[in-house]
């Protein structure tokens, strides 16, 4: 059995390329698009790169399926998010090559959400679009049907469509998932006013591959995700937070970030929010919001400037995290008692 490994990482704009070998750039996306830096295009054979705005890296890895027969090892990433070992290291050949000798594949550690999945779902997207995958796999593949109704119902699933395995193992897989899909792309109708939520094959696969592996019995070796670099999205949204708490603009805040959260649901997974701040910045807009109220001098106000609001909440956290008693005394003379009970909610 061949050793040959290549991992594509999906992307669509340019980023630093890794030196290993093993990884290999694929610009997702690239139908109609003149430049793309080089890297190998998913509109090249047979592909399916005019629907990326539907099925987002999903093109990428159906290009790999039906394009890439030289390698005995396949495997998909992100431009910013990788399968790393324990030293939060890129894995290299000899470490992929021995966990397939144990494991039929490796992949991302399960989340264990705090509801279950349908409920997630529906929370950032129409609960229409599940109901309708629930219906094509009745009639398609219904043996999958029992485990389907059981996982989603449940608090689990895999997380951004990232794995390595065999070719076979990988082929079988995608020939699974596009029966699916393309099925399911011909009997719903996907109005969505933004990009984000226009990628529904995206999101719906990342679960379909858990629902895959758990029903065949597939031994995964679950790795964490090492995350490099910060999305341009989320710079943005700190630096519009940055002038509404620099005008001490509470309400303005508030909207501005509720707006953000509405269009990108995700800019609070760690994930995307790689620094925390977003999370800080929830909690100052909430605590100054309660504050002017309750007709105090709110936190925002009162600082008006980002990177010390920044501060100030960090240290409050710190405190309340540690929980020592003579340091959550002191609080009370710098927070208000809104600020601190805030912060125990979050942190307690």
């Amino acid at each position: 059995m061949g050793d040959k490994i290549r991992i594509y990482a999906m992307t669509h704009k340019r980023f630093d390329e890794s030196n290993i070998d093993l990884y290999k750039p694929l610009f997702v996306g690239a139908a109609g698009k003149d430049n793309t830096y080089g890297y190998l295009r998913d509109d090249e054979g047979d592909n399916i790169s005019s629907k990326n705005c539907y099925y987002s890296e999903l093109t990428g890895i159906y290009y790999i399926y039906k394009n890439v027969t030289d390698v005995d090892i396949i495997g998909t990433c992100h431009y910013r998010r990788y399968l790393v070992d324990d030293n939060d290291s890129l894995l290299n050949k000899e470490q992929i090559v021995g966990f397939l000798e144990e494991y039929d594949c490796i992949t991302s550690k399960c989340l264990n959400l705090n509801y279950t999945y349908y409920y997630g779902f529906s929370e950032n997207h129409k609960p229409y679009y599940l109901d309708e995958t629930r219906k094509v796999i009745s009639r398609i593949y219904p043996d999958y049907l029992e485990d389907y109704d059981r996982l989603v119902n449940d608090k689990g699933t895999f997380f951004g469509n990232i794995m390595i395995a065999r070719r076979e193992l990988f082929c079988n897989y995608c020939k699974w998932l596009f029966d699916i899909l393309f099925e399911l792309e011909d009997n719903i109708v996907i109005e969505e006013e933004d990009s984000y939520h226009r990628r529904i094959f995206g999101f719906i696969s990342e679960f379909l591959w858990y629902l895959w592996v758990v029903h065949n019995n597939i031994k995964a070796k679950e790795l964490k995700i090492g995350i490099v670099g910060e999305k341009i999205e989320i710079k943005a949204v700190r630096e519009g937070l940055r002038e509404f708490f620099r005008k001490g603009d509470v309400d303005g805040a508030k909207a501005y970030f509720l707006e953000e959260r509405k269009k990108r649901p995700d800019m609070m997974m760690e994930a995307s929010d790689i620094t925390g701040e977003l999370h800080i910045c929830m909690e100052a807009i909430a605590v100054s919001s309660l504050e002017k109220e309750q007709g105090i001098w709110d936190s925002i106000s009162k600082i008006r400037d980002y990177d010390k609001i920044i501060t100030y909440f960090v240290k409050l956290n710190e405190v309340v995290i540690a929980g020592a008693k003579e340091d959550m005394e002191k609080l009370r003379g710098i927070y208000s008692e809104i600020a601190i009970e805030v912060a125990l909610r979050m942190y307690r």
